[in-house]
């Protein structure tokens, strides 16, 4: 099992914070930063929210070998176009290390907030759609050119391609048109933590939408962003929910933690019991996790956690 940060900066993170996350992640071996695309938050007031594309722009310069990925960016905050362009650079500065994630959108509040304009889902994802397959004709992964009715793209030569692969990721947590979105245009599909069965149907149909897309269904990289608390034993775990729950940004408990990961069947726990969790997920398909992370923002912490999730 592959494992990675995610961070969630639109709660109030600096870009050093996310630097030095970043930094570590990548010194104690894990696979990628990742990090949310939100300008708010609702319940928050005026929050620390940093554009997620300058500070991935930022990290490919001050990171070295680690995966840098944002997951994901709204198509409601900026034309593909953009999204492309924005990409590419990074990709290009980061020596083919990012993977780009995309989704509908879905916070409304953020959106009101800054004026943005918030179509109804339908059309959100009749957006995705159509920028799923922008993207793939601007990094060059399928054919040149697109037409359709909200994006547009000649088939003129762009340049910079992608250094790398440039991975798109499709996240979202839909039974039906997230999967098919996911196999037909995505290389990765990102889920979030729900019973065995449920993955693995959604993985089978995504799979599925793949092979009908003409592509190589075993290609499609499935992954997770879950919180997960480890522990070396019992007393370990115990701390570590502890300090997690003190800086929850939304007042949940330890208790109301530890049922919830348990519910979901996420990583919790000493390592015996996180390792059959582990077991569980890649038995239903799921081979990267992304430790979403709330705080707090210890380094000792963070990399304990890091490093018992990676076994």
């Amino acid at each position: 099992m592959e494992i990675g940060l995610m961070t969630e900066p639109q709660l109030g993170m600096t870009y050093d914070e996310q630097a030095g996350l970043a930094r570590l992640a990548e010194s104690v071996g894990a696979t990628t930063f990742a990090r949310s695309d939100h300008y708010a938050f609702t319940g928050f007031e005026a929050p620390h929210a940093t554009d997620a594309f300058a500070a991935l722009g930022g990290l490919a310069r001050d990171t070295a070998t680690i995966g840098l990925c944002v997951l994901v960016s709204p198509i409601t905050f900026r034309h593909p176009a953009v999204i492309a362009k924005q990409a590419a650079t990074i990709d290009e500065m980061s020596g083919g290390r990012l993977s780009l994630g995309v989704g509908t959108g879905w916070m409304e509040h953020e959106h009101e907030a800054f004026g943005l304009p918030f179509p109804d889902t339908a059309e959100r994802y009749a957006r995705l759609e159509e920028a799923l397959q922008y993207l793939r004709s601007a990094f060059g992964k399928d054919e040149s050119g697109f037409s359709g009715q909200f994006y547009s793209i000649t088939d003129e030569p762009i340049v910079p391609l992608p250094t790398g692969n440039l991975p798109i990721i499709v996240g979202g947590s839909g039974p039906k048109r997230t999967p098919r979105l996911a196999g037909t245009y995505g290389d990765e599909y990102n889920l979030f933590p729900m019973a065995g069965n449920e993955i693995r149907e959604r993985v089978e149909r995504a799979r599925e939408s793949a092979s009908a897309a003409g592509r190589d269904p075993g290609a499609l990289t499935i992954s997770m962003m879950s919180q997960a608390v480890v522990g070396t034993d019992e007393t370990s775990y115990r701390s570590a929910l502890e300090q997690v729950a003190a800086a929850h940004p939304f007042g949940r408990t330890a208790e109301q933690i530890e049922e919830r990961l348990r519910e979901t069947g996420a990583p919790v726990g000493t390592p015996d019991e996180v390792g059959e969790a582990i077991g569980k997920l890649e038995q239903a398909g799921v081979q990267r996790i992304y430790l979403q992370w709330f705080g707090p923002y210890s380094h000792d912490l963070v990399g304990s956690q890091l490093r018992l999730l990676m076994g």
